[in-house]
């Protein structure tokens, strides 16, 4: 079944940057698109970034816009969220999340998405 793996959560001080990495088994990143969510205590799960497979566009969430920045690498399976500039704000669960239905623009909406990883922690603190 598709599995879909993060890492890369850590402490990390505010100003600082961290680079999250999301490894894909059994999951076509050439025909589904993927994206990063995320979710702080007591708050609702958010987008954060998502690549779409249809159109090889990446969409961000407002409050991320040119301090993150998504990648695919296809050849490793791999997503990334390279995170720059880091807010306490920002801290929060990571999450990876691939779409269930091929070609199809990826939105910043969780209830789209079909599959998840297990998350990784980012705290931002100094």
């Amino acid at each position: 079944q598709v599995q879909l793996v993060e890492s890369g959560g850590d402490l990390v001080q505010p100003g600082g940057s961290l680079r999250l990495s999301c490894s894909a088994s059994r999951f076509n990143l050439d025909y589904y698109s993927i994206g990063w969510f995320r979710q702080a205590p007591g708050k609702e799960r958010e987008g954060v970034a998502t690549f779409s497979s249809d159109a090889l566009s990446t969409t961000y969430g407002d409050s991320v816009k040119g301090r993150f920045f998504m990648s695919v690498d296809k050849a490793k399976s791999t997503v990334y969220l390279q995170m720059n500039n880091l807010k306490p704000e920002d801290t929060a669960v990571y999450y990876c999340a691939g779409h269930g239905v091929p070609l199809t623009f990826a939105t910043l909406f969780p209830s789209d998405y079909k599959y998840w990883g297990q998350g990784t922690q980012v705290t931002v603190s100094s």
